[in-house]
């Protein structure tokens, strides 16, 4: 190859990754300007509040903020996710998020959310449920909010990784699969070779492990939400805060660098796991 030529393939390779890189999530929703996001704490912030899946419990979250004295002069709130869907406020958790410029990343009610109100994805060809009303309650500036919210956020100065569902163990970030950062629970080895690399599950499957378990610590201690049925998490390199706030249990933060937690319970029960509403 001729010095000319690789000068040409190199100038033409990001332009082929950018080309077969995914440019929209699995339910046809655009993917957000920075993927992975990283976030420098400024001096004046002492603490970071990260809160576990709130689902529209905004009343629940507010309660936990002042439980916790949080003050934005000199905390940084950051949210695993799942602002919406199954609670009473899911847009108004949007707006108060966003007007405070909070830190977020995308879970997967956020996106199924876009979807619904682009009616792309599952609803390309039926019309969401009643309980996707509230979509049509959200700002111009909310569904931007949301549009842009990454995939995971990075905080290098705790040595820290926020993302909603997890991480598949032994997988650069780069190479995560989007899907997985918002929708897994799980590992399984991809075959039955004993040195098989290990893929994501959403579900319990034969042979399968909460992935937070077998988590080395290689990108950072994550902090996740996404799992209420298992309820907190503490692994040594992972902690899930996902405690089934709209299910009537509780609403999870972890506070560093003192790696302390702190819990609110719900007001009622708003959802029962699997879909049915609570008793209002």
């Amino acid at each position: 190859m001729s010095t000319a030529s690789l000068s040409l393939f190199v100038m033409l390779v990001p332009w082929v990754v950018r080309a077969l890189s995914p440019v929209r999530s699995t339910n046809g929703v655009p993917l957000p300007r920075v993927v992975h996001a990283v976030h420098h704490l400024p001096p004046s912030k002492k603490r970071v509040l990260i809160v576990g899946d709130i689902h529209g419990c905004l009343h629940e979250l507010l309660e936990l903020l002042k439980a916790a004295e949080f003050d934005a002069r000199e905390d940084e709130l950051v949210l695993v996710g799942d602002l919406v869907n199954k609670g009473p406020m899911s847009a108004q958790v949007v707006g108060w998020a966003r007007e405070r410029g909070v830190l977020c990343v995308r879970g997967n009610h956020d996106d199924a959310a876009l979807s619904a109100l682009r009616r792309s994805g599952k609803w390309a060809s039926r019309a969401p449920p009643p309980s996707y009303e509230y979509v049509h309650d959200l700002t111009a500036a909310d569904v931007a909010f949301l549009e842009q919210l990454p995939y995971t956020l990075a905080l290098p100065d705790l040595g820290v990784l926020v993302v909603h569902a997890g991480v598949v163990p032994g997988r650069p970030l780069a190479e995560q699969h989007l899907q997985d950062l918002f929708k897994m629970r799980n590992v399984a080895p991809a075959t039955s070779a004993p040195d098989a690399p290990l893929v994501a599950c959403e579900r319990d499957v034969d042979g399968s492990k909460p992935w937070a378990s077998t988590y080395g610590g290689e990108l950072g201690h994550v902090v996740f939400g996404h799992d209420a049925k298992r309820g907190l998490q503490r692994e040594t390199f992972a902690t899930g805060l996902d405690t089934g706030c709209c299910y009537g249990g509780m609403l999870t933060a972890l506070i560093l660098p003192q790696h302390r937690l702190i819990s609110s319970p719900a007001l009622r029960t708003y959802e029962q796991p699997g879909g049915g509403k609570g008793p209002h």
